[in-house]
């Protein structure tokens, strides 16, 4: 499928960094889709680590690529990526297409171009959550003083280049409000797109399944609520991921805990069949995972805040807790286990998440934001 515009149109995308496929490369997988022809602009690329639909892509880096183990450490560079941003030349290009949850929205566009900005988040480390990225536990109390008056300097930046970006589409009525309160700007919401085709129900079920969380184990996550919770009501739980909480998790789990590392797209799929419930106990801006359990058929136990209030049914297609405590999320866990959900209405759910509904809505937002943008400049001319 193909973006409808004027032949001559030229479109560059632009990502912040692809080191891995996760919520926001799914989303870019669905641009390139879109924008068959388009460049990609990104900070930092480990070769191999996107998809094959990705990787085909002319791929452009920032100097950020070229410094030690920028891979690996990117967020050792942050203070670096407002100049890197800026560094990105994109001359020559009618549209830009940037997927943002850090850094790119900011990127200098033409000044006769487009720039459309998919934002799955204002910057969470800069703006809200520093303490869980760069608190004292995380890095050092030394290193968190002297990264707390960078990161506040970065949040200005990303304020003041808020109106680099034409229009704004938000993942989430969520991440939207986050927009509107951060960048006061306005936002339309398309959701992400999620493979409900390739993530579909399995009839075989295990007769004792396990609960399961597919997460980053990274601490905003909140995994370490789910397995006290787990522990709570004596169930066993299966962990998919990877992070640098995985030591201090491990260390806090009993017998019922496994960790199963990574694993791949078909791997996880049979997870989420096989599984009593997905657990989602920290606030995502939007959520994939929820939603891909949901194509399958699987209910999901979810803190009621963020991006989980819109895609998950309370005694619908899962449970949503209403507090982040371990006493709250043990009783949501034991009222999924007592409830009898229809499978047939959990799929239905999450067809509305479908990626063909992304690849129907996002153009539509574009050509709107093209011609707004083109009725702006002939104003501009005639005065």
């Amino acid at each position: 499928m193909t973006i409808a515009g004027p032949p001559a149109r030229r479109v560059a995308l632009v990502h912040d960094w692809l080191t891995g496929m996760r919520g926001g490369e799914k989303v870019l997988e669905a641009l390139c889709t879109l924008y068959p022809d388009a460049p990609l602009y990104t900070l930092i690329h480990v070769p191999g680590s996107v998809s094959p639909l990705i990787e085909s892509r002319r791929i452009v880096t920032s100097f950020v690529q070229s410094l030690p183990a920028s891979g690996r450490h990117y967020r050792r560079y942050l203070p670096l990526f407002p100049a890197a941003v800026e560094w990105l030349n994109l001359e020559g290009f009618d549209l830009i297409i940037s997927s943002s949850h850090c850094a790119v929205k900011s990127v200098l566009r033409p000044p006769s171009a487009v720039h459309v900005c998919y934002c799955h988040s204002p910057m969470r480390y800069a703006w809200d959550q520093f303490d869980a990225y760069f608190g004292p536990r995380q890095v050092g109390a030394a290193a968190s003083r002297v990264l707390r008056p960078i990161m506040a300097g970065l949040a200005r930046w990303d304020a003041a280049t808020a109106g680099r970006v034409d229009q704004y589409v938000a993942n989430s009525r969520y991440v939207a409000g986050r927009i509107r309160r951060y960048y006061n700007r306005a936002a339309t919401v398309v959701y992400p797109p999620v493979d409900t085709t390739f993530y579909r129900p399995d009839p075989s079920h295990d007769t004792d399944p396990p609960f399961l969380i597919v997460s980053a184990l990274v601490p905003y996550k909140r995994v370490e609520l789910a397995i006290e919770a787990c522990r709570r009501i004596g169930a066993r739980l299966d962990i998919v991921g990877r992070g640098p909480e995985r030591d201090r998790l491990e260390a806090m789990s009993g017998p019922g805990v496994r960790f199963l590392g990574w694993k791949s797209d078909e791997e996880i799929r049979t997870l989420y069949q096989q599984a009593a419930a997905v657990l989602l106990p920290g606030t995502e801006d939007f959520g994939m995972v929820p939603v891909e359990a949901q194509a399958c058929g699987t209910p999901v136990v979810a803190l009621g805040a963020g991006g989980a209030m819109e895609t998950v049914r309370h005694g619908v297609t899962g449970i949503l807790a209403a507090e982040s405590s371990v006493e709250c999320f043990a009783a949501a866990l034991d009222e999924c286990r007592r409830t009898p959900f229809d499978r047939a209405v959990i799929r239905a759910n999450a067809e509305q998440f479908s990626r063909e509904r992304f690849l129907e809505s996002f153009p539509a937002v574009v050509d709107r934001a093209v011609r707004d943008r083109a009725e702006q400049l002939a104003v501009e001319r005639a005065s």
